[in-house]
């Protein structure tokens, strides 16, 4: 577990899947995707619970140094001096096979093409391909 953050001004940051604990470390900030974009959490915000969207995961400084993750769905809480993300699918970008991410992204394409007058095939085709485009961002350290 975390170390305690009380009165050191770092957040103690966890990052879960339904599979593994990713990491548990302390940030001076933490840089999040949501449904409807970017936020930053540092300490004593208010809190906060939020969709997960696609993209990457940023800490600074505390005991996780700067690192990076690649996070798909889920949710994330945000309370004074903690952050809990509950993602789907979290990666470190060494973790990503580039190869696997560009079939995904040529069937998420597919699917697009294929979705005709179907609103939620294309809103399926575009999550995927969205999971996609952020993961090999994430694996060649660019950020969309």
């Amino acid at each position: 577990m975390a170390e305690t953050t009380s009165n050191t001004g770092l957040l103690a940051v966890r990052l879960v899947t339904p599979d593994r604990v990713l990491l548990d470390a302390t940030a001076e900030a933490v840089e999040l995707p949501s449904m409807s974009g970017y936020l930053e959490a540092l300490y004593g915000a208010a809190p906060l619970l939020a969709e997960l969207g696609a993209g990457e995961v940023r800490l600074h400084g505390g005991s996780s140094g700067d690192q990076k993750f690649f996070v798909a769905w889920g949710f994330v809480e945000v309370l004074p001096d903690r952050v809990t993300i509950l993602a789907e699918t979290a990666l470190h970008p060494n973790e990503i096979d580039v190869s696997e991410a560009q079939k995904e992204l040529q069937e998420g394409e597919k699917l697009w093409r294929e979705a005709g007058d179907d609103g939620e095939k294309y809103d399926e085709a575009n999550a995927i391909t969205r999971k996609a485009e952020e993961k090999i961002a994430s694996a060649e350290g660019k950020s969309t």
